[in-house]
């Protein structure tokens, strides 16, 4: 039995829990969004759902959703994709781990559960990939189990009804709110209600601009009552993400064809094709900070940097292009671009690369800042023009 004592919560009488789930279950039946997930009860396609949503505004992941299992209908569908079929279908999602994990996790169950979705909430939990919460919304709403799937928007929502001063943030109090929410689930519709929580928390409850006098279970929040909303949760600010500088060649052959080359390391973004990219700080002086370099420091050569990594003979253009940025969870790139028009070379045999014309792109997967990369190159030619 969970100490809620210890943690400053009062826990309600089971005639109050009751209620609560009532009010909740009742809001949700009126208001629930229609989306193309809430359609099925195959647990394949709500995984699906669930891992992109990840992150992921509702409205970005309904194509991604429905071209996904259009392509890959089902888990030995998944198993078998190449690595390019799975990146092209994730193309802009962002987070790729997600999708390598999902094919790692259903080659799991082609080999130990003959290619079905286990129905165990402890066998989903050991696929890759899968951490409580997932765990706990295929569970609960595939199977019907009665297993809590505790994210932020759950837990902001039980910050506020409990008065919770524990920061929401910090995995180890992950247990407080597990607690609540198994003490809270509704045993005869758990992924509704589970669903209702997501719905409460990322609309009416959203840590912006929240709406706390429509909210369907007011009367029941410490927050609401003691009017402590703007309090709640409890969450330390994030860190900033650290700047990276690259540098961005952009070349041609006499074929107008553009040279791509895929990440073949296993960090951020391998398996993506993109044009070449070097860090700057890879061709920069030990001794030489990237900030002494970024005000009036030393020139850094880059085209010889690039001239020693890919043996090409280039004739560089003049033509500048807006620099493109591209935020991830814990870095900032921003990425300069120079093109340049290759005359001769042979393509070294250590990298793996590939002349590409423009038409071709499209069976390449692109992350994010190789899109970028080419709006801006397209943006500066137009304005050339």
């Amino acid at each position: 039995m969970f100490d809620f004592k210890k943690y400053g919560i009062e826990m309600w009488p089971q005639d109050k829990i009751v209620a609560f789930r009532k009010a909740l279950l009742d809001w949700y039946d009126e208001h629930k969004r229609d989306l193309p997930w809430r359609r099925t009860k195959d647990p394949y396609a709500i995984w699906v759902s669930e891992i992109m949503l990840q992150q992921t505004r509702v409205d970005t992941v309904k194509p991604y959703y429905e071209r996904f299992l259009y392509h890959l209908p089902t888990i030995r569908d998944l198993a078998e994709a190449k690595e390019e079929v799975i990146l092209k279908l994730w193309e802009g999602l962002g987070y790729y781990s997600r999708v390598r994990n999902m094919q790692k996790a259903a080659q799991q169950m082609v080999a130990d559960f003959g290619g079905a979705f286990p129905k165990t909430y402890a066998e989903i939990a050991s696929l890759k990939g899968i951490g409580p919460y997932t765990a706990g919304a295929i569970a609960s709403i595939a199977f019907d189990l009665p297993e809590p799937a505790v994210d932020g928007n759950v837990m902001r929502v039980m910050s506020r009804l409990f008065e919770v001063d524990y920061d929401i943030g910090v995995p180890g109090n992950r247990k407080i709110f597990q607690a609540l929410m198994e003490e809270l689930i509704d045993p005869e519709r758990p992924g509704d209600f589970n669903q209702a929580l997501m719905d409460l928390g990322s609309d009416i409850e959203a840590p912006v601009n929240p709406r706390p006098e429509d909210s369907p279970v007011k009367e029941f929040s410490a927050a609401y009552r003691n009017g402590t909303m703007g309090k709640y949760p409890i969450k330390a600010p994030k860190k900033k993400p650290v700047p990276v500088a690259y540098q961005a060649f952009i070349i041609r052959n006499e074929k107008n064809e553009f040279l791509l080359e895929k990440n073949q390391q296993s960090n951020l973004l391998a398996g993506f094709w993109s044009f070449p990219l070097m860090e700057k700080g890879a061709f920069i002086p030990p001794q030489v900070s990237l900030f002494e370099v970024a005000e009036d420091g030393p020139q850094i050569d880059v085209k010889q940097a690039f001239s020693k990594a890919y043996p090409l003979k280039v004739e560089w253009q003049q033509d500048t292009f807006a620099p493109v940025q591209h935020v991830f969870s814990h870095r900032k790139w921003q990425i300069e671009l120079l093109e340049g028009r290759a005359l001769l070379g042979t393509l070294p045999p250590d990298r793996e690369l590939q002349w590409v014309a423009v038409e071709d792109f499209h069976r390449y997967p692109f992350a994010k800042p190789q899109q970028k990369m080419w709006d801006s190159y397209l943006a500066g030619k137009q304005g050339l023009t």
